[in-house]
């Protein structure tokens, strides 16, 4: 056992260096201290880029690919882990320290049963039996509050839930007995109601284990449920570091108290629309029905979206929530055309569109445009920002030569970019920068309306506040209606007008906005607001949701 004493985990005056892809040398981590000691978690928190990864990482003796500890040291149960060889760290790797990572789907293989892949460690560092392996990964899946605990190492990763599978990979990193566990994002890409489980499924584990844990997060809501410290990272520095109870009440640098703010955004404001001539909505959905696979007597195998009604007056914004599987992102994508609906029917300003959108007029294509969740898959990579934007100009406009350019400049500075971004890849710009362009890419059709899916789920949170208050600019200077798809309720608050909560692939509740927490009746719609992670570090455990509610709606 480390001596309670000492710190488990030393960290001095720590340097990172990366060599760009023009060959020029830069310096990521600049000078960073810290300790952890035995059985305490701490968080580190920042943007993307602010190094927490690159730190937690180094905690393994890790560096990326083109980056290398340039100075400092850091040690682990009085051990140089800059010191070492790498076979002696790999040695370290499993046993005392380990890692769970943001995406498990990635880290898991798909073509070998969960069991084997999480008792791996066991045989490589030769520490217990197999069947000794079998029954401690039994009993931190019961720990860790899985189904089937006995059973569900027999499955394959595409049989289990993201959820699940996201506790299945703490199993993995807890099985070998570290001392410090390294959580990178583990709860990022989850539903409001499966973070809250699996959070409860670390914490718990963690704390009986007396392991200590680091956690890297962009969200302090989040960090305020697991963390004793918290770590506050800048440009590769840190910014401040204190308790976890101080810094939520008594942050002191500006940037933190900015991650505070972003945390609870300002509610939306509805616009006025009164006095305005009568217009059809911008949008309706009438009877929508959408699904995928082969047909049969005119039905889909798979249907996702069932009845599904609704109008977006001009002027206004629709947020739709849910879960991952409700039909959130269907519902974009059948109001798109993309999914053409099998039944029901989609209008525009009163006009009836074509169900599948290469049927579509190329009006209506440039009035309704879509922005997609991960820009990453949806910028070209092999094309500049400047050709990007583009295209759309000379698609809907018929702009060429100096007027395309001068439209692509005032592009990227309605959307708060420099115009010497236009000859950049889209690997050359940061999270934030890229779903900017992406943005741009859409106004530069000059749409009515934009449907927005998710895009700003996979930001930071202060990038993600920068996003929305863009949109509200350009709304009240282009007239723009949005409908937005997420599954993060204070976003839908921040930006909406109106609530569509789906569930299953139906609408089970629409309510305004700025009363839906409130006044939400439905239970799954209860159950999601009261998920929703609160800048408190008592929240988690005092909360007390109805278990058969949780039992009705569990995907986890």
């Amino acid at each position: 056992m480390p001596d309670a004493s000492q710190p488990l985990v030393t960290v001095r005056d720590l340097h990172i260096g990366a060599v760009t892809d023009s060959g020029r040398q830069v310096e990521i981590i600049k000078g960073v201290s810290f300790d952890i000691r035995p059985g305490e978690f701490v968080a580190l928190i920042g943007e993307s880029g602010s190094g927490k990864t690159t730190i937690a990482l180094s905690l393994m003796g890790y560096c990326r690919p083109g980056c290398s500890i340039a100075g400092g040291t850091v040690t682990l149960d009085g051990r140089d882990v800059t010191a070492m060889s790498e076979a002696d760290r790999a040695e370290l790797r499993g046993t005392e320290v380990s890692y769970v990572p943001q995406s498990a789907a990635a880290a898991f293989n798909p073509s070998k049963r969960i069991m084997d892949q999480v008792v791996e460690i066991t045989g490589i560092h030769r520490l217990m039996p197999r069947a000794e392996a079998e029954a401690k990964a039994v009993s931190l899946f019961r720990a860790l509050a899985l189904p089937q605990p006995e059973t569900i190492g027999r499955r394959y990763p595409h049989q289990v839930s993201g959820g699940q599978l996201q506790r299945l990979a703490a199993a993995m990193a807890l099985i070998g007995g570290p001392k410090l566990v390294i959580f990178d994002e583990p709860t990022t890409a989850l539903d409001v109601t499966t973070q809250i489980e699996v959070l409860r499924a670390f914490k718990a584990v963690v704390q009986k284990g007396g392991v200590s844990g680091v956690y890297v997060s962009h969200d302090l809501a989040v960090v305020a449920q697991i963390a004793d410290r918290i770590i506050v990272l800048k440009g590769g520095e840190i910014q401040e570091e204190n308790t976890t109870p101080k810094i939520l009440t008594e942050a002191r640098h500006p940037y933190t108290r900015a991650l505070l703010a972003a945390v609870d955004p300002v509610p939306h404001q509805p616009r006025s629309i009164a006095g305005l001539q009568p217009r059809p909505p911008i949008l309706e959905a009438i009877d929508l029905h959408a699904g995928y696979g082969t047909f049969q007597n005119g039905e889909p195998a798979v249907k996702v979206l069932k009845n599904i009604n609704f109008r977006l007056e001009r002027g206004r914004n629709l947020g739709v929530i849910g879960e991952s599987g409700s039909g959130k992102s269907t519902l974009a994508r059948a109001v798109s055309g993309i999914l053409p609906p099998y039944r029901g029917a989609v209008l525009l300003d009163g006009h009836e569109l074509d169900g599948d959108l290469k049927e579509r007029r190329k009006e209506d294509l440039r009035r309704m445009q879509i922005v997609f969740q991960l820009a990453d898959t949806a910028l070209n990579p092999a094309q500049t920002v400047g050709s990007i934007l583009a295209r759309p100009l000379k698609f809907y406009h018929g702009l060429r030569g100096a007027a395309r350019d001068a439209r692509v400049d005032a592009l990227l500075d309605m959307v708060h970019l420099p115009a010497a971004l236009k000859y950049r890849l889209p690997r050359e710009l940061s999270g934030g920068q890229k779903q900017r362009v992406n943005l741009a890419r859409a106004l530069a059709a000059e749409p009515e309306l934009i449907l927005c899916d998710e895009i700003t789920s996979a930001l930071d949170t202060v990038v993600a506040a920068a996003i929305l208050k863009l949109l509200e600019e350009l709304q009240s200077e282009l007239n723009l209606s949005y409908m937005f798809i997420s599954h993060d309720l204070s976003t839908v608050e921040a930006i909406c007008d109106d609530v569509l909560v789906m569930y299953k692939g139906e609408v089970v509740e629409e309510l305004p906005a700025a009363r839906m927490s409130a006044e939400a009746a439905h239970p799954y719609s209860k159950l999601l607001i009261s998920s929703v992670p609160q800048i408190d570090p008592g929240w988690l455990d005092s909360l007390d949701q109805d278990p058969e509610l949780l039992a009705a709606f569990s995907r986890r």
